[in-house]
This record gives structure tokens, C-alpha cells and sequence, in this order.
């Protein structure tokens, strides 16, 4: 019995630092979804770095620069939630989602997205659109092929010719 409950015990242990990171990372994602991370709030922070790294850059350049490191940004974002979701499901404990981990990753980051751009919409700072959640797909997307690539790797190198 007391066997039974340290097994048991071990599995949810095993189970929370599996997919701890990946929930972590969605609510982390919802939360950059808020007003705090409007385009109006993250200026802020990068309109004096830009200014400082290039102080004779124009009106118009900064605009760009901004929204390509805000871009940036959704990929970057979704390439970390990417390789959470793979890390997580390669080794889920379920057969199926293990076998199957590279598409599940990717439905897991498409509908994630998907509602990450519908919360936007009810936010008056944040605008929603579906380019963003391309973004972020291909984010994701470029992060569990990466993740396959050292898969393929690591296999490759325990079994050489094989």
C-alpha cells in the first residue's frame, strides 16, 4: 500500500514538471495579452533603446523597428511554448500523445493562438489579427522542428549506422 501511494506520488511529480513549464508559459503568454504588453506600453521600453543605439533614426524607422521587435516578440514567445509542448508530450506517459507528440505540439500551439488573438479582441489597447497568430504558429512551429532535429540527432548518435 504504502508502495502503491509513493508510485502514485512519483507520477503527479513526474506529471507537474512535464507540463508545469507548458501551463507556466500559456498563462505567462495570457498575460502578455493584457494592456500591460499594449503597443502603447511596450514603446516605453524600446523607443529609448532604439533612440539610444540610433540617435538620429527617424520617425518612421522607429515605428518599423518597434513592430518588428514586437513581432519578434510572438515568435519568439511561441517558439518557447513550442519547445515546452514538445519536451512535455514526446515524453507524456500516454502512448498515443508520445506518438503522436509533434502533431499534438502543433494543435496545441494553433488553437492557443487562435485564442490568444481572440482575448486580444476584448481588449480596447490590444488589437487582434489573425497575421499574429500566423506569427506565432510559425514560432512554434520552428521550434518543434528544431526540437525533432536534436531528437533525430541524439538517436543518431546512440545508434551510429543504424
Amino acid at each position: 500500500m504504502l508502495r502503491e501511494a509513493i508510485k502514485t506520488q512519483d507520477a503527479a511529480r513526474t506529471r507537474f514538471w512535464r507540463y508545469g513549464p507548458v501551463v507556466l508559459w500559456m498563462v505567462l503568454i495570457w498575460f502578455a495579452s493584457t494592456s500591460e504588453f499594449s503597443a502603447a506600453n511596450s514603446s516605453r521600453l524600446v523607443r529609448p533603446i532604439v533612440l539610444w543605439l540610433f540617435p538620429n533614426i527617424s520617425e518612421l524607422h522607429l515605428q518599423l523597428v518597434h513592430m518588428v521587435v514586437r513581432k519578434a516578440a510572438h515568435f519568439g514567445e511561441y517558439a518557447v511554448f513550442g519547445l515546452l509542448a514538445a519536451r512535455a508530450l514526446s515524453s507524456s506517459s500516454r502512448k498515443l500523445l508520445r506518438s503522436y507528440w509533434f502533431h499534438a505540439s502543433l494543435l496545441l500551439i494553433v488553437i492557443y493562438a487562435l485564442i490568444d488573438e481572440y482575448h486580444q479582441s476584448f481588449i480596447s489597447s490590444r488589437t487582434s489579427s489573425f497575421y499574429d497568430s500566423g506569427i506565432d504558429v510559425a514560432g512554434g512551429l520552428f521550434a518543434i522542428m528544431l526540437f525533432t532535429m536534436v531528437l533525430k540527432r541524439r538517436r543518431q548518435a546512440k545508434h551510429p549506422g543504424g
